[in-house]
């Protein structure tokens, strides 16, 4: 597989110095991190075989967390991750979380409120806040209005490595950074071991464990192992979803993927990029999601009347494209301690929409993503120089400064793509449109209960891709339509293969409910799920299927997730929706709506 993401570029003795002390504490674990990697690299030799427990190629939310599963319950587990840092969507891809609207009290696993907990506790040691912002027990740091808990990358790096920092020091988890999956050996239906590139050294490794798990971004080792999977959208003929498309399956009907970027404003300064290479090409360009072009952006600073600016509590909030996913929000913090908010871009303008990642040649994925980080340092560019500037009467915000610091980088980049659709396993059970739609037979009062069930997501169904001119996105046409859902565990065990478990976006869904499984806490929970698994059968001596289809086993493996703190069903029905579309959709209650600007208070 080729790379998925960049190297970082900055080194790491200026990423230091240009990034202060929390950069340093979270860099710290990083090189400790990578110290452990050269050394077990090292002790195995090139081309020698490194065994462990539990294997875990890429580190992601959901790699992450079944590390944390496997180690809690005594196995030892190699962590490895292509990128400098740990964390996938919330840290490496930049995207503040996606979350349903209860998560502060109930449907999430107990680990992921830990975390949720841990960057809270990070910014009440280390930052300037104000009082209100302390002593606030829902304290938003970057008061975005898409999460009620919205951080940047580095604080969330931080605490993942404080998590693993006890499993690390006693040599359960070993974490390999900068290590990417090339080959997956098989054996009839049992992965055997899979070979790493060492890109420290340019040297490969081979990795074996009885289990290994898949937590990459795209499903990488379903493809590798050549292990039975599914890309793209499905048809009706095949799922009978009411949103699958008509026709046969469309392979590369997959979401839009976007290479964010984080940017602070200070007026007056002149932070002006270079015109990138494809400037020209997607200034003309026209959007994915109209007829109308592809640079549009109605409301930066909440300065227009439009869609992207409801007063929700008039004189004192206006939600606006800058602070949809803000990460800091300079007033929850001591006057004169930041110049000014920062930002991460994930708006329609740098979603990139002319390739797809999974099911195309080597060379084409390259292109693609070269040109989705093309396509964002050209927003960078047209956002300062030629945006409407309705401040100035003219065009651009030379002011606005790329701030490549947040994710370890030089141009603004995140050091890698947010991705919202991988490969997916065909799995014992897939879990479709029709098991949570509200408005079919049989739904009337609530989903379809899965016995085995191993967890909880709870997301609207969200799909962004291509929509025709004058048409609502698939989003917006079925919002309110889909009831809560549980994470089946036939869901996490392939069809095939007996050892291989899915940690991510690539468990048993579709195109379709894809939409909904893809968002942070419910990674979290597949991941943890898949590491719990992987254990229990490890200390039992099962296949993950003798598991799902003997009920002693089940039972027995359910009772040790609930005592880790995996909650299994919800406490009571609800339709899916994300943070923002219950407050404002839904309750249609700007009041109950905070936004994490704790001054307001």
């Amino acid at each position: 597989m080729p790379h998925l993401s960049r190297k970082s570029t900055l080194s790491r003795r200026s990423f230091l110095q240009s990034a202060g002390a929390l950069s340093a504490l979270a860099a710290v674990g990083g090189a400790s991190a990578q110290s452990q990697s050269r050394t077990a690299s090292a002790s195995a030799g090139p081309g020698r075989e490194l065994k462990t427990d539990v294997l875990i190629i890429g580190g992601s939310l959901g790699g992450v967390s079944a590390a944390l599963a496997a180690a809690r319950m005594g196995q030892n587990v190699i962590l490895t991750e292509e990128t400098d840092w740990i964390g996938g969507q919330a840290t490496t891809q930049g995207i503040p979380l996606d979350e349903h609207p209860w998560s502060e009290k109930f449907g999430r696993t107990q680990s992921y409120a830990d975390f949720r907990n841990g960057v809270r506790a990070f910014y009440r040691r280390h930052f300037p806040l104000t009082d209100p912002a302390r002593q606030d027990p829902y304290l938003n740091p970057g008061a975005g209005w898409v999460s009620k808990l919205c951080f940047e990358p580095r604080v969330g790096l931080a605490v993942l490595y404080e998590m693993l920092a006890p499993h690390l020091s006693a040599g359960r988890v070993t974490l390999l950074t900068r290590h990417r999956p090339l080959e997956v050996a098989m054996q009839g239906d049992y992965a055997r071991a899979v070979t790493v590139l060492n890109e420290h050294t340019g040297t490969k490794h081979t990795l074996s464990a009885p289990y290994i798990i898949d937590a990459t971004e795209l499903g990488d080792l379903l493809e590798l192992g050549r292990v039975e999977s599914v890309i793209g959208a499905e048809s009706q003929s095949e799922t009978g979803e009411p949103l699958a498309v008509e026709g046969p399956a469309q392979p590369h009907e997959q979401m839009v993927f976007t290479h964010v970027f984080a940017l602070d404003h200070s007026p007056g300064e002149d932070h002006v990029i270079s015109k990138p290479r494809d400037y020209d090409f997607w200034l003309k360009a026209k959007s994915h999601r109209g007829d109308f072009p592809k640079f549009t952006l109605p409301d930066l600073f909440g300065a227009q009347q439009d869609h992207f600016r409801r007063p929700i509590r008039p004189g004192q909030y206006r939600t606006s494209t800058w602070n949809f996913r803000r990460m800091l929000c300079r007033e929850n913090f001591l006057p004169g301690s930041f110049p000014s908010d920062v930002t991460v871009a994930i708006w329609p303008a740098n979603e990139y929409h002319l390739g797809v990642l999974c099911g195309v040649a080597p060379e084409e994925r390259a292109k693609h993503l070269e040109a989705a980080r093309q396509l964002s340092l050209s927003t960078i560019h047209w956002l300062q120089t030629a945006a409407p500037n309705p401040a100035t009467g003219g065009q651009g915000y030379p002011g606005l400064r790329p701030r490549g610091d947040f994710f370890g980088t030089a141009d603004g980049l995140a050091q890698a793509p947010y991705i919202r659709e991988s490969r997916r396993i065909k799995a014992e059970f897939t879990v479709l449109e029709q098991h949570f739609r509200t408005d079919l037979p049989g739904n009337e009062t609530g989903p379809r209960l899965y016995p085995d069930s191993v967890g909880l997501s709870g997301y609207r169904v969200d799909i962004h891709k291509a929509t025709a001119p004058g048409k609502p996105s698939i989003t917006e046409v079925v919002h309110g339509k889909h009831w809560l859902q549980q994470i089946p565990l036939g869901a996490l065990i392939p069809v095939r293969v007996e050892n291989l478990l899915p940690a991510c976006k690539n468990l048993g869904v579709t195109h379709v409910t894809n939409g909904a499984f893809r968002v942070h806490p419910t990674e979290w929970n597949i991941g943890e799920s898949a590491g719990a698994l992987a254990a229990f059968c490890l200390q039992r001596r099962l296949k993950p299927r003798q598991v799902r289809n003997t009920p002693g086993h089940l039972a027995d493996f359910q009772r040790e997730l609930i005592r880790q703190g995996v909650e299994l069903s919800w406490l009571r029905m609800d339709t899916s929706r994300s943070y923002y579309s219950h407050h404002n959709l839904e309750l249609k209650d700007a009041d109950t709506f905070y936004f994490g600007e704790a001054w307001r208070l």
